[in-house]
């Protein structure tokens, strides 16, 4: 918990507070007042920046001097480019050939060297690691690392600070970097506060890997909530156990009801966002989660073109 403080110090100097609403349509929805955090808001435009600047903080001279980088399918690598130039460290962001034109521009635009390379996440990482110790940089991990973890868990702290009587917590489940920092930081404040983590209906990894007790592989299908794909490793360290200790519930989304998330935080709230910023809202519409009582759901990124967003949120607007 002390490192979950410790991320909150470093941040101070690089990143504001984002933004808490209330949603007056989902609280009369679910007949308890639910909040949303808006976490869109950061520059970056994605929660991945607070562990990413926590990260950075602590290289030594020398790792910064030398730089780092890191593998992505967009946010991610964005977070680490963002914080990487407002410190003046050199990045590299390794990126396969399969993602959108729209993430390639803007990491382009990011101030890091974008490096484009195979056909999978899994070639790009390979390529990621083969050159960060051939140039001697730092792999800045996406999830599971103390300090990756502690960033994200200043949410947490965050959301305490405006919701203390808050009785649950609801986000997307991937690697687990997100529910690992935020369940540490309110569950060493009240126990009881529930914590629920949201996965795609296939290709949910974490989720699969708590029902069968390890880490396991698990083929990725196309999803409106492509930041919720990937696997945890199965040398993972820290994620796993943490969301086997920190969440209560898990559950899992379908592609309707991703799309039904996003179509009402546009229509409702006018914001833009990518589908696994909305689970936590569709599986509240669907009534997959009940909340008892004040329940936060973490807006997790918006790292979608408008494009795309029309096409999936349109059918549900009847546009």
């Amino acid at each position: 918990m002390r490192s979950v403080w410790k991320a909150r110090k470093r941040l101070h100097e690089h990143l504001d507070k984002t933004p808490l609403i209330k949603s007056h349509a989902l609280s009369e929805k679910s007949g308890v007042p639910v909040y949303l955090k808006l976490e869109t808001m950061q520059p970056s435009r994605s929660f991945k920046l607070r562990g990413a600047f926590n990260f950075l903080s602590v290289l030594n001279k020398e790792e910064k001097e030398r730089g780092v980088s890191a593998f992505s399918t967009g946010n991610h690598g964005l977070a680490v480019a963002y914080a990487a130039k407002q410190m003046n460290i050199r990045a590299m962001i390794f990126v396969s050939e399969s993602v959108t034109e729209t993430k390639k521009e803007a990491l382009r635009g990011s101030g890091a060297e974008l490096v484009v390379i195979g056909k999978s996440q899994d070639e790009a990482g390979a390529a990621c690691q083969k050159q960060s110790r051939t140039k001697g940089l730092t792999i800045v991990p996406p999830f599971d690392h103390p300090e990756i973890i502690a960033g994200q868990g200043t949410i947490g702290l965050e959301l305490l600070e405006d919701i203390p009587e808050m009785e649950a917590v609801v986000a997307g489940l991937s690697g687990g970097g997100l529910l690992a920092g935020i369940g540490e930081a309110v569950k060493h404040t009240d126990p009881a506060i529930n914590v629920t983590g949201i996965s795609v209906e296939k290709g949910a990894a974490m989720d699969e890997s708590i029902k069968v007790g390890k880490p396991v592989e698990i083929p990725e299908h196309p999803t409106y909530a492509d930041s919720l794909l990937g696997g945890i490793g199965l040398d993972n360290q820290y994620t796993f156990s943490a969301i086997q200790k920190y969440v209560d519930t898990r559950t899992r989304l379908a592609e309707t009801d991703i799309a039904k998330g996003m179509g009402f935080l546009f229509e409702h709230h006018h914001l833009v966002v990518e589908g696994a910023a909305a689970v936590g809202v569709g599986a509240l519409l669907n009534g997959a989660i009940r909340p008892k009582g004040p329940t936060a759901i973490v807006v997790t990124g918006a790292g979608i073109d408008v494009k795309s967003h029309q096409e999936i949120v349109g059918p549900y607007l009847g546009v």
